[in-house]
């Protein structure tokens, strides 16, 4: 045989064994009505030949740890993301085992569709149909993946002119970004608190009396929510919560919660409220 030629086709070990196993296998079909076993689709592109072995390695996040006295725990975690492998034959030449939508495409077509899977970052569906031979159906695989690499094979005196390529997919998981906004610590505009007309200050030489919890003392000028008070001191009525703990009642028995002022709360002309200093907004 010359340097660079071909065996013919009859000749090539892997074809001869595709050959005799996909006729089988075309037989049994045409027995049971045309019914296909299993059935690979790749982002919408069926596989011509189904691939004869699919591995799937559902992935471990657990963690083990040694505690002193107890020897080794296992903490359980959520599932890591699965791993699919297979193989797959892309024939260059239209075989009668071989399956195609819209028309024989050649290996071309197939590996095509793959570059650009992995080029465009795309995820994607990848899909499994099985079904007995008698038509039956047994379970679907059906998962948004990512292309994570491929392989492709090409041994002429073994496969002729087909291609042979190796798949690696994995698990796709949709995620997103929390937006964590950062409080900042602000102050009391004590001399804008002064000027108002529906709170008074109790002050000391002047100066408003700092108690040593970090508030100031107020007495109220009119009647008001405790919402609005918020809104008076702190420019907002939903920082109502840090003046609802700063006069929060303490809890009549031991292990209770202490009696928190609600935003709705009703205070009384004359009623002396605790206003702390500092607040985060």
């Amino acid at each position: 045989m010359k340097i660079g030629e071909i065996r013919p086709i009859e000749q090539n070990d892997f074809l001869i064994k595709e050959l005799k196993k996909q006729k089988e296998k075309q037989q049994e079909k045409e027995q049971n009505g045309g019914k296909k076993g299993y059935t690979f689709i790749i982002d919408g592109m069926k596989l011509p030949v189904t691939p004869e072995k699919l591995t799937v390695k559902i992935g471990n996040s657990n963690k083990t740890y040694t505690l002193m006295n107890d020897g080794e725990i296992n903490i359980l975690k959520t599932p890591g993301l699965t791993e699919i492998e297979f193989e797959a034959l892309l024939p260059n030449v239209e075989y009668s085992f071989a399956e195609y939508e819209n028309g024989f495409k050649n290996a071309k077509a197939y590996l095509n569709k793959l570059e650009k899977l992995k080029k465009k970052k795309k995820k994607f569906q990848f899909m499994v149909s099985r079904a007995l031979p008698n038509g039956n159906h047994l379970f679907d695989t059906n998962m948004k993946c990512s292309l994570e690499e491929y392989t492709i094979t090409e041994d002429a005196s073994n496969m002729g002119m087909d291609v042979l390529v190796s798949v690696s997919l994995k698990q796709y998981r949709k995620y997103g970004v929390k937006k964590c906004k950062v409080k900042k610590k602000k102050q009391v505009n004590i001399q804008k608190l002064r000027e108002s007309k529906e709170i008074h200050i109790e002050n000391e030489d002047g100066e408003a009396v700092i108690l040593l919890n970090g508030c100031y003392v107020i007495k109220l000028k009119k009647a008001m929510t405790v919402y609005n008070l918020a809104k008076k001191v702190y420019g907002h009525g939903d920082l109502y919560k840090v003046i609802a703990k700063a006069n929060a009642k303490p809890a009549s028995l031991r292990g209770e919660k202490p009696v928190l002022w609600k935003k709705s709360k009703k205070l009384k002309k004359g009623q002396k409220v605790n206003i702390p200093d500092t607040y985060y907004r």
